[in-house]
């Protein structure tokens, strides 16, 4: 990965860079679960490209036309082809590289891993109710959206969810895992995750931040919860605030 500029997002005002010959450029925000998706495809297949950073409170003119609602993540190829949403894109980054294969090649296994990621989208619905009134949140909820994925890492009996290493299962629902804490730091020790009942998924989740892919986006909690609160109160929050 080659960051554009300087690694500040770019706001209103900006011009967008030129692309780099021989890479595909994405477009992403340093804090944003979706894009982080995208990265850790992009990494996990060694697939070269650069970053442009951008500020999703104050939005560069330019982002809508690389995306038509102004979001990221979305890919830029060399010819000028602009594809979005973090599954298709993770989807195609994989078609396209033969370097190291994340979906399964079996039909039906490959179905049953992206219902699996689908049903994730249940966690995902619960995490972001932090943003809007953490006290409506119930725990009982948030245990009880992960407890099919405890149960199928054991019906596996992998270390991952796709095998002996990380797959697109896996890469698909750690940004939000990565985040997950954030819930016990803002919202107290009933969102913590029990070794009893969750074993598979802790060990899982220290696995996976030994992933070099990981490691390559990898921020820790406190980092969330600093941007978290940068954003409340009304404020665009503070974008930058992991750039010297």
């Amino acid at each position: 990965m080659q960051v554009v500029g300087n690694g500040r997002h770019l706001t209103v005002g900006s011009t967008a860079p030129p692309l780099t010959k021989g890479k595909l450029r994405l477009y992403s925000m340093r804090f944003c679960p979706y894009a982080q998706r995208v990265h850790l495809v992009l990494d996990a297949k060694q697939i070269p490209y650069d970053v442009v950073f951008v500020n999703l409170s104050a939005k560069p003119e330019w982002l809508f036309d690389k995306h038509p609602l102004g979001k990221v993540p979305a890919i830029e190829l060399e010819d000028g082809t602009v594809l979005y949403e973090s599954l298709v894109l993770c989807e195609y980054l994989d078609s396209i590289s033969a370097n190291r294969p994340l979906s399964n090649p079996d039909p039906l296994q490959r179905a049953k891993d992206k219902l699996l990621i689908e049903r994730f989208s249940q966690f995902i619905v619960l995490f972001y109710k932090m943003y809007q009134d953490i006290n409506a949140l119930n725990s009982d909820d948030v245990m009880k959206s992960l407890d099919e994925f405890e149960t199928e890492l054991a019906k596996r009996d992998t270390p991952y969810f796709s095998g002996t290493r990380p797959g697109m299962v896996d890469y698909m629902i750690w940004p939000w895992c990565e985040r997950a804490d954030m819930l016990t730091i803002i919202a107290g020790d009933r969102f913590s995750l029990s070794e009893k009942r969750f074993p598979k998924l802790l060990q899982w989740k220290k696995f996976m931040k030994e992933d070099e892919a990981v490691k390559g986006t990898y921020l820790d909690v406190s980092d969330y919860v600093k941007f978290f609160k940068s954003r409340q109160g009304g404020s665009g929050g503070d974008y930058d605030m992991l750039v010297s």
